[in-house]
């Protein structure tokens, strides 16, 4: 009988690994790194909290902290976002 790990495909596999490495490289968000890979945040999150504890347990428990992380300040991402939308201040 086959395991989950070797259910998943090589190209899945590949893309997995692709997006944690990115996250972890720039500490992106979800939303940023579906925009990079062209895929969509409910794959990026799939592929995260699913798929890539399988694959890779290490680098998903590296990932899960940073994507705690950023659910844990995106209400000040978002104030910020907002603020800046109202004040007419560019981003650089």
């Amino acid at each position: 009988m086959k395991t989950k790990s070797m259910q998943i495909n090589q190209a899945l596999r590949k893309r997995v690994v692709n997006i944690a490495d990115y996250l972890l490289a720039n500490r992106a968000t979800v939303r940023m790194a579906a925009k990079q890979f062209g895929v969509s945040k409910s794959t990026v999150h799939k592929d995260m909290s699913d798929r890539l504890k399988i694959i890779d347990p290490l680098r998903y428990q590296e990932v899960s902290k940073l994507l705690d992380y950023n659910g844990e300040i995106k209400y000040i991402r978002g104030g910020e976002a907002t603020r800046i939308k109202y004040k007419g201040i560019k981003r650089g």
